[in-house]
């Protein structure tokens, strides 16, 4: 066992760990930054709705770590196991510690699917796929050239899942794809959400039921996937009544696209640091841990309650950052964060719905003269071209810029509701 000491440490190396690295390197080019993360790939996860869709590959999305980190940066390829806050230490699971002055804690959440029966033994066959791992989106596309008719099933588990529109993005990419083949009339497609209501912020909700019936697909909320039966076909769903109370019911299907159940990393769940629901306890402005004030958390594995996007991690990592330096200089925390979030919600092969909100779903638009609820070709352009190039070359090396977002912009538009 090693021991060794950083001035600050952080734990993850995907969207919110490289950017903060760099963030701060950027800002503070002599202090001693440790970045703690096993994987030697970095994927851009919000490009995979669309290579499930057909209009992206997954080489696209991936890049080499090495590639993204500032050389300066003490990279070491393992994995955090336990935290021992009141040393200010974390143990890797190769038994070495890392001191450190300051934590990052933002090593992302973990994907359920076991909490699904059978979903391991059939994913990536019998039609059926899920845009949520890398392993397995390439077969989404797959499933969706092949399929000419039938039962497309796609699924949403309980919040709070990487964002929450993806279920439904993919929905819509894959009927279009059936319209434009002329065989969407021969399908039942069926939205199959844990949830009582189509999209969690009412204002973009209405318009995507538009969406919805524009399509002929049929919903069914308070549906929760519990169990999967690959060879035959069968999706066994919990059913909650307005009374709560429960049945489980069956569906056949011939497609289904699961998105799976998620929560904290279990390394998180069960460390110090985690609240009562197993997220990294952090306060929804500061970004500070409220009980440890030289540990800061962001990114899908924190407790804050806004949408878990790169978008979100964007208006994050300036907080955390300053922050911490801020801490350095002996100055007290800023209240930097407003919960603010975007979802691009691909609506067509051409077409996407730009959703940004903050706290409390309050609609944030960036751009105050056009009406958020539209289906707009304009960001399918951001959502494949400008958004990937904006994040590994302005976010993740480290830049800043920051496009103003405010209640204010969308007035006008919510009065018309």
């Amino acid at each position: 066992m090693t021991q060794q000491h950083s001035t600050v440490l952080i734990i993850g190396g995907g969207a919110a760990g490289v950017s903060v690295a760099n963030n701060m390197r950027r800002q503070n080019p002599t202090i001693g930054i440790t970045l703690v993360e096993p994987s030697e790939t970095h994927y851009y996860q919000p490009g995979f709705t669309i290579v499930g869709g057909g209009a992206y590959t997954l080489a696209q999305t991936q890049r080499k770590e090495a590639d993204l980190l500032h050389p300066s940066v003490n990279w070491l390829k393992d994995y955090a196991d336990t935290f021992q806050p009141e040393a200010n230490t974390v143990t890797l699971r190769s038994g070495d510690v890392i001191a450190y002055d300051y934590l990052v804690v933002c090593p992302g959440l973990q994907l359920d699917w076991h909490k699904i029966d059978g979903l391991r033994e059939t994913l990536g066959k019998n039609q059926v796929c899920s845009n949520y791992s890398p392993e397995t989106v390439e077969y989404t596309w797959e499933c969706i050239q092949n399929i000419q008719s039938g039962t497309a099933l796609f699924t949403q588990p309980p919040m709070p899942i990487k964002c929450a529109g993806a279920p439904q993005k993919i929905m819509y990419l894959a009927a279009d794809r059936f319209r434009k083949k002329g065989i969407l009339d021969k399908f039942a497609i069926e939205f199959c959400n844990a949830g009582p209501v189509l999209f969690g912020v009412p204002f973009f909700a209405k318009a995507l039921a538009k969406v919805v019936a524009d399509y002929g697909i049929s919903t069914a909320f308070n549906h929760n996937l519990v169990a999967i039966d690959g060879d035959a076909k069968l999706a066994t769903f919990e059913v909650t009544d307005s009374d709560g109370n429960k049945e489980r019911v069956t569906k056949a299907f011939d497609m289904i696209h699961v998105t799976p159940p998620q929560s904290a990393p279990d390394f998180i769940k069960q460390s110090p640091l985690a609240n009562a629901a197993g997220w990294v306890d952090i306060n929804d402005k500061t970004m500070q841990h409220n009980r440890y004030p030289n540990i800061f958390g962001l990114g899908d594995a924190g407790s804050t309650a806004n949408a878990k996007t790169a978008a979100a991690v964007r208006k994050q990592v300036p907080v955390v950052v300053d922050n911490i330096l801020g801490l350095i200089d002996n100055k007290s925390v800023i209240e930097g964060y407003d919960g603010y979030g975007s979802c691009p919600l691909t609506t067509s092969l051409n077409t996407v719905m730009l959703a940004e909100f903050s706290y409390a779903g309050k609609v944030t638009p960036s751009f105050p003269w056009l009406d958020p609820r539209a289906n707009r070709s304009i960001w399918w352009w951001g959502k494949t071209t400008g958004f990937p190039w904006l994040y590994w070359h302005i976010m993740i090396k480290g830049y800043r810029i920051d496009i103003p977002h405010l209640e204010s912009y969308a007035k006008r538009f919510v009065s018309q509701e």
